[in-house]
Formats: C-alpha cells, sequence, structure tokens
C-alpha cells in the first residue's frame, strides 16, 4: 500500500488541530508533569546529563521536549511537518520560558545542519509517517555529531494486529506484520496511510546508517491509550511498545 504524503500531511495537520483546541490542557500538563515514561527517564538520564543539544524530529505538540529541558537538555529544536502543531509548540515554550525552538519541516530532510545535535530523541508515532526507513536512518545519523545518540521510543511494529477487544486479546484479520502499510481507521490520523515495518527492518536500517545499537527493549505498556478504551491486548501480555538507543561511530576515536 502507497503512503499518499500529501493526504497524510493533510490527516495530520487535522489532527495537530487537537493541540490548540486543549491548548490550555496541555499547558498545564507540560508545567506540573512530565510526559515522559518512567523507563525513558531512567535509560534518558545519563544522555542528558551532561547538558546536551537535542534535536526531535516530529516533534508533534512538544511536551516531551519540554520534559527533555526539565531532565537537563540544554536546548531542544522541534522538527514537525504541520505548521499547526510547531505554531502550538512554540507559543507553549515561550509561554513556560524554556529553551525549545521549532521549525516546520519533514524526516527525511529535517532543515538543519549536519552535526547540529548530540542526541535525536524520536518516537511515539513518529515511525509509522516513514516509507523508507533507510533515508531516516541516515538523516538521524547526518544530524548527530560523532559519539552522538539516538533515542527512539516507539509504538511496537506489532500493535498494528492487535484488536481493541476488551474481553481478551485477538488479532485482526485484515492486517499481517509483514504488511507494507495499512489505512489508519482511529484517532488521530483519520484516512492516513501508515506505514508498517518489522522491528528487525528498524534496527537493521539505525545500524546500516552508522550508527551501533546499545539498547533494545520492548515492554507490554502502549505509549498512547484512546480515552474510553480498555483493550485487552495492552494488559500484560502483549508488546506495545520498545526502546532503542544507537550511538554515532565515531570513526576519529
Amino acid at each position: 500500500m502507497e503512503l499518499d504524503v500529501k493526504q497524510n500531511r493533510k490527516a495530520w495537520e487535522a489532527a495537530s488541530q487537537k493541540h490548540v483546541r486543549e491548548y490550555d490542557e496541555l499547558l498545564a500538563q507540560a508545567r506540573d508533569e512530565t510526559s515522559l515514561f518512567p523507563r525513558e527517564q531512567e535509560l534518558l538520564r545519563p544522555l542528558l546529563r551532561p547538558g546536551p543539544v537535542v534535536v526531535h524530529p516530529q516533534s508533534g505538540h512538544g511536551l516531551d521536549d519540554i520534559a527533555l529541558v526539565a531532565a537537563g537538555a540544554t536546548r531542544v529544536v522541534g522538527v514537525d511537518f504541520s505548521p499547526t502543531a510547531v505554531a502550538s509548540a512554540r507559543r507553549r515554550a515561550v509561554d513556560l520560558g524554556v529553551p525549545c525552538h521549532y521549525v516546520v519541516g519533514q524526516m527525511p530532510g529535517a532543515p538543519l545542519a549536519n552535526a547540529c545535535a548530540d542526541v535525536v530523541y524520536t518516537g511515539k508515532g513518529a515511525l509509522i509517517w516513514m516509507p523508507d526507513l533507510d533515508a531516516w536512518a541516515t538523516d538521524v545519523a547526518r544530524l548527530l555529531r560523532p559519539g552522538g545518540w539516538l533515542f527512539l521510543y516507539e509504538s511496537h511494529p506489532a500493535v498494528p494486529l492487535w484488536t481493541w477487544d476488551e474481553d481478551e486479546p485477538r488479532i485482526r484479520g485484515d492486517r499481517g506484520y509483514f504488511e507494507r502499510g495499512f489505512v489508519n481507521d482511529t484517532f488521530p490520523g483519520h484516512g492516513a496511510v501508515e506505514a508498517q515495518a518489522t522491528l528487525g527492518e528498524v534496527v537493521t536500517a539505525v545500524v546500516r546508517a552508522g550508527m551501533e545499537v546499545r539498547v533494545l527493549e520492548e515492554y507490554a505498556e502502549p505509549f498512547w491509550r484512546a480515552g474510553g478504551v480498555d483493550a485487552a491486548a495492552w494488559r500484560g501480555s502483549l508488546p506495545n511498545s520498545f526502546a532503542l538507543m544507537a550511538r554515532k561511530v565515531d570513526v576519529g576515536g
């Protein structure tokens, strides 16, 4: 199934209106709590301790950026292809007085200089827009300084297979793990075609781009839960998210 970039951009722009409608709620959330999961905080702690510059491709509402600054980042630069998402995140950063800056752009092809980041933080719905993982990983590596880190916390590639039935976990009959994509039929991407890749393909793309995988973990906890739904697939028996940490090879050292 082919991804239509224009249609996907339109769908994400429409979904990003939620960031505007819920601006006050998200502002309070950013001010009063962290959007980073406990395991994210543990894994990120040594990366953020030196006060790195972080680039966050596909930054969305920007709450993670504010949390990254609170956890030690000197500055965060968010990149998102939705002008609505960028404007909302920029306004929130200004209101809170945090060093988070935003540009409109897409991956691959982020409008940032080579080797501008100590850490690239991404995920939580980012890879579903990436039909070419090799191109994505190559651009991530371009943004990183030698010795810099990619931190990816993302929905597990098997998640599109799980139903939202509440009595017991089931597999959707209209999807397969090795498919290339599928039409999103739930919020926030109504009508968008999401890319699909196996976990092995994600890891291989990162390695091909010149990064060494140091951590790969899988979790039962999903990074996002639809409101009002208590799916049995989220209760601990199936993988719903994963974390990957990879270091850009320093060929000079």
